[in-house]
């Protein structure tokens, strides 16, 4: 075992204590009240090459995890030797400006919990609903850093939320409205209007009954703030992450420094911001600081892990975007993505796409980040006639090549909103928070009839 431990360059121990609880109505009654309870560690060791990974449930025995994933790491440097690995240099984070909560969930009842979901409920029961979905979710976690290079670092969170969904039903055509709310502690019910929301849902989906589905086809459009941000995240923010670009699985690689979209666009992603996707320090101990993936157009940085910033040098960006899901292995992932605020205002960019289409909301997609293209469908949308929206449309999909789009951005608006949601990768989920100002663009292929 000596020999083994000569060997390797590099561990650490990711220790994660918490609890999560959720409560689920279903049309009205409940379907769900959960609690469920976590602790374990996530721990790696690096040999050459080779990551050795283990993880550890209940009682830690931590030492004996670092033997493990040190042998594991060992036995595949010998027998499948790779390229060294050189951590890219970092120094000790220092944890600060944790959000404050102002009303821990833990001190509000079960029983008032419920009340306020029958009272969202019945907000998005209107007439023409037949159908109503709302979830509670709180979660509270300690997570715990230390490595071999004396690392020790730590911090807790308590994040709160809900979801509410209406479907309406006509002639056997059915329509669905969604909204969610994600933040920190309970007064995220103080500072967002929820029984509101939930009645804009149902709303949403008895309009989308009435309404048509367009011709599609090559146009202006004007996306919203919530689509907007899924078009940050998905087709630019995957591609910049530097594991993809390594893979060879990014339109982005080799392209640092290069103009690569219109100078109104200016991409960020922010973990220091107390939105969803908010950390301290990274899942390496790494800490946390904002990202100017593209800015004035210019493609500026990837975001890394300390293995990828080692590999791609420091003028491609710094590590600190290393996260995991649990206990799971750190991969490189977003936290909060957006395009930055520009000065244009929203009766403007109607003017400027003068007769086109304004998409609105997500309702899910498509993207390769290798090829660059992608298909996001959007929850409903507006004609735009002579500069003015004009009648109600649904079933219509954004498309379109990645470069080209951010090449067509003719407007930026100055309303940043962001919309928390949870972003998949390598069979991982993680907390994140996307978003935009409005977005006026000369060219795009839009879905329809």
């Amino acid at each position: 075992m000596n020999e083994i431990m000569q060997n390797i360059k590099f561990f650490d121990c990711r220790v994660i204590e918490g609890s999560s609880s959720s409560v689920i109505l279903d049309n009205g009654k409940i379907e769900e009240i959960s609690r469920n309870f976590m602790k374990g560690a996530g721990i790696r060791a690096l040999c050459g090459g080779s990551w050795g990974y283990t993880a550890v449930e209940g009682e830690l025995d931590l030492e004996r995890g670092v033997r493990d994933a040190a042998k594991l790491a060992f036995a595949m440097d010998e027998n499948t030797p790779k390229e060294e690995v050189e951590l890219a240099d970092v120094a000790p984070p220092v944890v600060k400006n944790l959000p404050r909560i102002k009303i821990d969930p833990r001190d509000v009842s079960i029983e008032e919990k419920v009340e306020l979901l029958k009272n969202i409920e019945s907000r998005a029961r209107v007439e023409g609903v037949h159908s109503t979905k709302v979830m509670f979710s709180e979660s509270e976690f300690k997570i715990m850093y230390r490595n071999s290079e004396g690392v020790e670092c730590e911090y807790e969170l308590l994040n709160t939320g809900f979801a509410v969904s209406a479907v309406a039903t006509e002639n056997g055509v059915y329509q669905a409205g969604r909204e969610s709310r994600f933040g920190y502690g309970y007064e995220v019910f103080e500072n967002v209007d929820a029984p509101g929301l939930a009645e804009k849902a149902g709303k949403t989906a008895v309009e989308l009954l009435g309404a048509k589905t367009p011709k599609g086809g090559t146009m202006p459009v004007l996306l919203d703030q919530e689509l907007a941000g899924v078009f940050a995240h998905e087709a630019v923010g995957h591609a910049s992450e530097a594991d993809l670009v390594l893979e060879g699985d990014s339109i982005l690689a080799n392209r640092i420094g290069e103009q690569i979209a219109s100078p109104l666009v200016t991409i960020i992603d922010d973990p220091t911001l107390h939105e969803f996707g908010y950390y301290p320090f990274d899942a390496e101990g790494v800490e946390s600081s904002r990202t100017e993936i593209i800015r004035g157009g210019v493609l500026n940085s990837y975001l890394h892990s300390r293995e990828t910033a080692g590999k791609l040098g420091e003028e491609t960006g710094t590590p600190g975007n290393s996260r995991a899901q649990g206990y799971s292995m750190p991969i490189v992932r977003m936290s909060n993505t957006f395009i930055d605020n520009g000065d244009s205002k929203f009766e403007e960019m109607l003017e400027s796409v003068r007769d086109g289409m304004y998409l609105i909301g997500s309702r899910g997609g498509q993207v390769n980040t290798g090829e660059g293209i992608f298909q996001f469908n959007a929850e409903k949308g507006y004609l735009i006639r002579n500069g003015e929206l004009a009648e109600l449309v649904k079933d219509v999909s954004l498309s379109g090549k990645t470069l080209e789009i951010l090449n067509h951005v003719t407007g930026v608006g100055n309303d940043l909103k962001m919309t928390a949601g949870r972003c998949g990768k390598g069979g991982q989920l993680a907390p994140v928070s996307d978003g935009s100002p409005h977005l006026a663009i000369s060219r795009a292929l839009v879905g329809g009839a």
